[in-house]
């Protein structure tokens, strides 16, 4: 089963990356690969660029990544309430190829933040907007306060009563 895990941030250190990366890793009989949302860094996205030089090889690219999965995982990062620039631009590009982004896929959405509300509001966008792009959420999972709940060294969470939900979550991708 091939995994395909990203976090909708560019940033290098990014705690949505390191929660995605250690959700892939809970999978039994998955191969991960974890996508960094910095290798399809393009223009931002016009239709008068789009007009001008078409379809970009890295939003093909990312496209083609997203059709080698048969498990998305997606975890959101939240700026001022909202999906990060670097996210909805490489989307963006993306959609116009191809309108469902998602293909579909079997997909486990997620965000953290260092907040309380564990970037309740991107979530929540997320899932309203994903299923009309072919995101097939089939699971959801919030992390609040990261760096009281995360052990970066160890790239685990370390309270329980969030692992266990994280797992009942992963769980429901058993039938697949």
């Amino acid at each position: 089963m091939k995994i395909i895990a990203f976090a909708g941030s560019n940033n290098t250190k990014s705690i949505n990356k390191k929660l995605a990366t250690y959700a892939a890793s809970l999978f039994d009989n998955g191969e991960a690969e974890i996508l960094d949302l910095n290798d399809f860094q393009m223009p931002l996205f016009g239709v008068d660029l789009e007009a001008e030089v078409g379809h970009l090889p890295k939003a093909e690219n990312f496209l083609a990544k997203i059709g080698e999965a048969d498990i998305l995982i997606v975890s959101m990062a939240e700026n001022n309430g909202n999906c990060s620039v670097a996210f909805k631009n490489v989307f963006d590009w993306a959609s116009r190829i191809k309108v469902k982004v998602f293909q579909d896929k079997p997909m486990l959405l997620m965000a953290t933040s260092t907040g309380a509300r564990g970037g309740a509001s991107v979530l929540e966008i997320a899932q309203t907007m994903f299923p009309r792009y072919g995101g097939n959420i089939k699971a959801t999972f919030s992390l609040p306060n990261f760096n009281a709940n995360f052990d970066v060294e160890s790239g685990k969470i370390t309270s329980i009563d969030f692992n266990e939900a994280l797992q009942t979550q992963i769980n429901l991708f058993n039938d697949l």
